[in-house]
């Protein structure tokens, strides 16, 4: 039961370390988020009657299909198809063919009645009687199929014939031709006279003599017959594709639904209704939508705030910063969102890289990459006027893009001048999105429009880069935040403290630089911050200035104190030092990075030389009186520092260093580091050691490297 309990208490214990540096922060930052965005995805719903008047001008909150309205439209199209017919190919040849054995046959007994293919009755006779007309119309119905003369007046052929061959001929060629027109275009019964009026009209209006017009006019009733009749396949088919062509009936997101005054008609109430602005209960949905996203939000965010707190990064002024950015940014974005129109374009002028270039000098690269991805998606929302359910994807694009763009032109940020310089790389990737999008638009654009947005895209970059630099030293002195830049400012010779250690401490001064080289390499081998270490090496001995001339080092032509105490009287002076240095270092309010420095570059280490000597004469004595307080190295950067502050005394005493000597005494001390447990502490591996300790070895060879004697000059 005890196990348990202690198990529970452990686990309690450990919820409340995350949660208070980590999941609290998180949630404050997911509520503030929720509030901002929460009127882009919120839809006001109306309580209004058909009839009624329209208090204010409404538009849709999103695209949807009016499927009734489409269903009227297509119901509409397909009715207006018209009915498709099929021609008979076989009728018209076959009217045609009764045409042409009509004047065929007209022709052939004109042949007969003129004796050249007739017998001759008499011999004696002198001239053939020609027959009359009556026998030659007899004749020729004789020669008609019956489908021609069951049909077709006497009368029609009696005028037939009696015209005169060579108008009769033009006649045929006319009237066939016509006729080869007409039911080519298709008779219906319902089209039947109009096509027999129009054959009529052809003739009548022919250059025909007129012996012939009446008996053509008479002969297109015959000739003309239906032979176009309805195909239900291709009407269907037809009405099929019609139907298919119709273009849906949409409301657009944004688009006005009713103005201000106008009457709330059936129409228009149906389209309030389809579009959800009366039902209440559909406001649910966008609201749990952009809750969803805040979480995924804010756990990216706890996410990689829990890495930090891993790495020993995460401090209440970190979380403070991560807050105060994060509330600054899509503050602004709100604020300017405000004011912004659909073709206003005004989010091209947010300075939204600020927040991810102060991210990169205050906490790590890969925060700010991540921060940006978020804070482009939440832009996305923002300025997505005011319309639930779309996101203005132009604007999530650019903020990532321009906030990237600050990333990765922001390369050395040790120099200030870097951010001016990462604003000019801002500045050309922003008109590189402007034109994109610009050109991706495919629509007609104005010079000035174009030199507008562009002017939008610099002006963003210069506040980024502006805005930057002037909340730099807010985050940096009013959070405690420690950045490149402060350091820098820190490790300048005229620094206070600096000139302290110099003017009172030479010695020390001449050890903390070369601790300070032999770090800032070593660091810099395995990824740690080296600028830190090399800052923290500066002054990581200022508590010896209180006693100077009790360290070796400070002692020049003078006799050693310590000869005339007792060791533990010089134990105690000695361990005094890293924290005589972190009461110096707060007074005078430096990051909390260089004092725990100073207070853990010694840990717990024993000091030999003086526990020996007192157990030379005292044979109980303590080992824990010897022994440095701690706390042990928690940094990797204090690790390293620890290291090299021996190895740099201990190489120092060495009458002729070769690179043997220096190997060996690196080895031991980082051996001996390791067995005394001075480094179960910090966050370095064993691979990692053996790169500290080739490096250190490597830069002492180059310090101490053999140099060429010169000869002396010979005495004249």
């Amino acid at each position: 039961m005890k196990k348990m309990w202690r198990g529970f208490t452990y686990k309690s214990r450990k919820l409340r370390t995350v949660w208070i540096p980590i999941i609290l922060p998180a949630v404050v930052l997911g509520v503030i988020f929720f509030l901002v965005t929460f009127n882009n995805v919120y839809t006001k719903t109306y309580d209004m009657e058909r009839f009624s008047t329209a208090r204010e001008t409404i538009h849709s909150p999103i695209t949807v299909v009016n499927e009734q309205e489409t269903q009227r439209k297509t119901r509409e199209i397909v009715q207006s198809v018209e009915d498709r017919y099929n021609v008979s190919a076989e009728i018209t040849d076959e009217q045609v063919g009764y045409v042409e054995e009509i004047f065929d046959a007209i022709d052939m007994l004109e042949e007969e009645a003129s004796g050249e293919t007739g017998p001759v009755p008499d011999k004696e006779a002198s001239t053939v009687t020609p027959p009359t007309t009556r026998e030659k119309v007899l004749r020729l119905k004789e020669m008609l199929s019956g489908e021609i003369t069951e049909v077709i007046n006497d009368g029609i052929f009696y005028q037939l014939v009696e015209v005169d061959q060579e108008i009769r001929l033009k006649g045929k060629e006319l009237f066939i031709t016509a006729l080869k027109e007409v039911l080519n275009s298709g008779v219906r019964v319902e089209n039947l006279q109009s096509a027999i009026a129009e054959m009529n009209q052809r003739i009548k209006y022919s250059a025909l003599d007129s012996s012939i017009k009446e008996p053509l006019n008479a002969l297109s009733e015959f000739a003309v017959k239906e032979n176009s009749f309805f195909d239900v396949e291709k009407t269907m088919e037809a009405r099929k594709q019609a139907a298919s062509r119709v273009e849906p009936v949409t409301i657009r997101a944004g688009e006005i639904i009713v103005r201000e005054g106008q009457t709330i008609t059936n129409e228009v109430y149906e389209n309030l209704k389809l579009v959800g602005l009366l039902d209440k209960d559909r406001n649910i949905y966008p609201v749990i939508g952009l809750a969803l996203l805040i979480m995924l939000v804010i756990s990216l965010i706890a996410y990689e705030m829990s890495l930090l707190l891993k790495n020993k990064a995460l401090d209440n002024g970190k979380i403070a910063f991560i807050l105060l950015a994060s509330i600054l940014v899509i503050g602004i974005m709100k604020v300017v969102s405000l004011f912004d129109t659909p073709d206003g374009h005004l989010y091209l002028a947010v300075p939204a890289a600020m927040g991810v270039l102060l991210a990169k000098q205050l906490l790590n690269e890969r925060f700010a990459i991540v921060l940006s991805m978020l804070y482009a998606v939440l832009g996305s929302i923002i300025f997505n006027s005011h319309i639930p359910g779309s996101l203005n994807m132009e604007a999530g694009i650019y903020f990532f893009f321009t906030q990237m763009a600050g990333i990765i032109f922001l390369i050395n940020v040790k120099d200030r001048l870097a951010i001016l310089k990462a604003g000019a790389g801002i500045a050309a990737i922003n008109i590189t999105v402007v034109l994109l999008f610009l050109f991706l638009s495919f629509e007609n654009f104005a010079v000035g429009e174009v030199l507008s947005q562009a002017g939008y895209g610099i002006a963003s970059a210069f506040l980024s880069a502006v805005l930057t630099i002037g909340l730099l030293p807010f985050f940096e002195t009013g959070l405690g935040i420690l950045s490149d830049a402060k350091l820098l400012t820190l490790a300048n010779p005229n620094q206070p403290l600096l000139k302290k250690i110099l003017t009172e401490a030479p010695g020390t001064y001449h050890h903390s630089i070369m601790v300070a080289n032999l770090s800032e390499t070593a660091c810099e081998a395995i990824g740690a911050n080296g600028l830190l270490a090399r800052v923290g090496a500066y002054y990581h001995d200022i508590g010896k200035t209180v006693r100077p001339h009790y360290f070796i080092e400070n002692q020049l032509a003078i006799k050693n104190p310590h000869d005339f105490i007792t060791p533990s009287q010089s134990a105690e002076i000695i361990i005094s030092h890293p924290y005589d240095g972190a009461d110096m270092l707060k007074k005078h309010k430096l990051p909390k990075e260089i004092i725990q420095i100073a207070m853990q570059h010694h840990g717990t280490t024993l000091l030999k030389f003086f526990y020996y000597k007192e157990k030379e004469s005292n044979k109980i004595v303590s080992e824990d009186d010897f022994r440095y307080p701690g706390p042990r190295p928690q940094t990797k950067e204090a690790a390293i520092i620890c290291i090299c502050d021996s190895v740099e005394a201990a190489v120092r005493s060495l009458k002729e260093p070769t690179e043997e000597k220096i190997e060996e005494i690196v080895a031991s001390i980082v051996t001996d580091r390791m067995m005394d447990g001075q480094l179960n502490e910090c966050p370095i591996t064993m691979r990692e050691l053996e790169k500290i300790q080739l490096t250190i070895c490597e830069t002492l060879k180059g310090i101490f490297h053999s140099r060429i004697q010169y000869p002396l000059k010979e005495a004249k």
